[in-house]
Formats: C-alpha cells, sequence, structure tokens
C-alpha cells in the first residue's frame, strides 16, 4: 500500500497496533459499547469545542445521554451537541452495515444535514451559493461556481486512492482538501472530522478524535497543508488514530493475555534516560507509541525501550 508521508516509525506503529486489535475479534460487546460511548462524548465535545461551543465535557455528557439543559449555555450549543450525536450514530451505522461502500456527493450532504439540522436547516446538506472567508485564516476557499466541481473531483480522488493509499494517509489528506474548498457556509469542519472517520472506520480503525487541546496544532498543520505541505497534517491525524488504537488495546485487551502497562510519563521518564517533555515530544511527532487521556500523557516501558533500540539501529 503506498505512503508518501507517513514515516517508517508510525507506519509501523499504525500497522502493528491494527494488527493486534483485529486478532482480538470478536470484540466482546459490553466492553465495546463501553469504549464507544467513551470516545462518542470524546467526539462530540472535541469536535464542538474545536468552532467554539462553550458546553464543557461534563455538560456534554449531560445533553447528549440524559437529555439535560445547562442553565446559562446558549441553546444553539445544546443543539450542536445533539445534532453530532446523531450524525455520529449515523456514521456508526454505515460502518456497522460492512458494505464496501465509496463517498459519495449524496453521503457528504446527508452528514451535513446532520451535523447542522437544528442550527441552519435553509443550507443543510446544501453546497453555499456565494463565495466566503475564513477569519484568521490567509487561504480563500475556491468560487462557489467552482464548489461542485471541486467536490466531485475530491470525491474521485478518494475512491481512486481507496485500497491502493494507505486509508490514513487518505483520511488526512481528504480532510484538508474538504475544509479548503469549505464547500458548506457553516459545519465544515465538524462534516470534515465525521467523513474523515468513515475512511477510517471502514478500513477497521476506530473513532479517532482530535482533541480541543491540539486545536492550535490542528489550525497550524492545515495552514501549512494549505501551502502544500502535507506531512505534518497526515502525521498530526496518524497520531490521533494511534491514540485511539492504544486506548482501545488497553480496554479491549484481556487480562489473561499478555500486555504492556501504560504508565504516566512522570513515571518512565526517571528510568528512560529522558525528561517528561521530551517523551511527551516524541508521542506528538509519532516516534514514540504513546496517547493522552484528559490531561495526563502515558506510554509503556517497553515502548520507550523499542525507541531507544529503533534509534541506535539507525545510528549505526
Amino acid at each position: 500500500m503506498e505512503t508518501q508521508y507517513l514515516d517508517e516509525v508510525m507506519l509501523k506503529n499504525l500497522t502493528n497496533k491494527l494488527k493486534l486489535l483485529n486478532a482480538l475479534r470478536p470484540l466482546p460487546k459490553v466492553a465495546v459499547e463501553k469504549v464507544r460511548e467513551q470516545f462518542c462524548l470524546e467526539m462530540v465535545y472535541n469536535s464542538n469545542a474545536i468552532e467554539g461551543n462553550s458546553l464543557t465535557l461534563k455538560e456534554t455528557g449531560l445533553v447528549i445521554n440524559e437529555g439535560f439543559t445547562v442553565k446559562g449555555k446558549p441553546l444553539k450549543d445544546h443543539l450542536e451537541a445533539k445534532n453530532q450525536r446523531e450524525a455520529l450514530d449515523y456514521l456508526y451505522g454505515l460502518v456497522s452495515d460492512g458494505e464496501n461502500y465509496t463517498l459519495s456527493d449524496s453521503l457528504v450532504r446527508t452528514i451535513h444535514q446532520m451535523v447542522v439540522q437544528d442550527t441552519d436547516r435553509e443550507w443543510a446538506g446544501r453546497y453555499r451559493n456565494s463565495n466566503v472567508f475564513i477569519a484568521g485564516a490567509d487561504h480563500v476557499p475556491p468560487d462557489a461556481l467552482q464548489v461542485g466541481s471541486e467536490m466531485k473531483e475530491l470525491l474521485e480522488w478518494t475512491a481512486e486512492g481507496s485500497g491502493r493509499i494507505h486509508p490514513v494517509e487518505v483520511a488526512a489528506i481528504f480532510h484538508h482538501r474538504f475544509v479548503k474548498i469549505h464547500p458548506f457556509f457553516d459545519g465544515n469542519g465538524r462534516t470534515a472530522r465525521l467523513i474523515m472517520n468513515v475512511i477510517l472506520m471502514q478500513a477497521g480503525y476506530p473513532l479517532t478524535v482530535i482533541l480541543k487541546n491540539d486545536r492550535k496544532k490542528y489550525y497550524n498543520v492545515l495552514a501549512k497543508a494549505d501551502k502544500g505541505e502535507l506531512k505534518e497534517i497526515v502525521m498530526f491525524i496518524a497520531s490521533a488514530v494511534m491514540r485511539s488504537l492504544e486506548i482501545y488495546l488497553k480496554a479491549l485487551t484481556p487480562m489473561t493475555e499478555k500486555r504492556e502497562k501504560y504508565i504516566l510519563l512522570s513515571e518512565a521518564a526517571p528510568g528512560s534516560g529522558y525528561s517528561s517533555k521530551y517523551l511527551n515530544l516524541l508521542i506528538r511527532q509519532g516516534k514514540l507509541e504513546g496517547h493522552k487521556e484528559g490531561r495526563n500523557w502515558y506510554t509503556t516501558e517497553e515502548s520507550v525501550e523499542r525507541y531507544k533500540k529503533n534509534r541506535k539501529r539507525k545510528r549505526n
């Protein structure tokens, strides 16, 4: 399978982690449902928060799981959370059907319609008919008259790349090109992150979440991609995919099987020869296996040893 932007270490890690997850199938239904609920909440909260939604993680959970109304928070924020959850459930339904489908114009419009159905009904599922500007960005989206043809070209590229180009690379580049086209008046980012997951989940990867705390880097790598520098957006998305794989493996690997113990970076640092800050940098660069849960970063002693051995091998 072709890859132009994933480096050797990240590619190997993604391949190995996905193999480990696939080896656990069929996965225990109850355990899968619990970790899926965790990721659904994370996805709804983070994807909306990136766009300015004011609901906290806990408040988002109350809104989408309990139907609560949070006092003092805008109705629009509640509706965005509800709509995002419904769109996510639709996405899971698509993937669970097991059909080998390709992305279509109709599917893109359907997902967008679900994302903004209660906040922008007039334009839900409809491409914009006038030009737009993105505040704070150097990039200017194409003329509205070009949106249809550019989306058609993007969907054709995605279909052609499926099965030939690594799915993480396809998903990352699709995501960037989609938001660069900015086909809708509103909801482009949320829609892009959902469709990116259609590509990933069809290839067997778990739901992948871009964290609100990574928003600044997220926007930076998108801006670089606007200038033709695609490696960083691909590696950024790959790191997010790795996080999902590691959390799924951590939750679903049976206690009876050999499993690596995830520890805080502050615990891993003393015996590694590196500082916690440097280990964090290695994880963010995709050079060390590890992930973030809440405010804390985790890795394993085995992962650190693999990194050190690989580094020594390259020097020799």
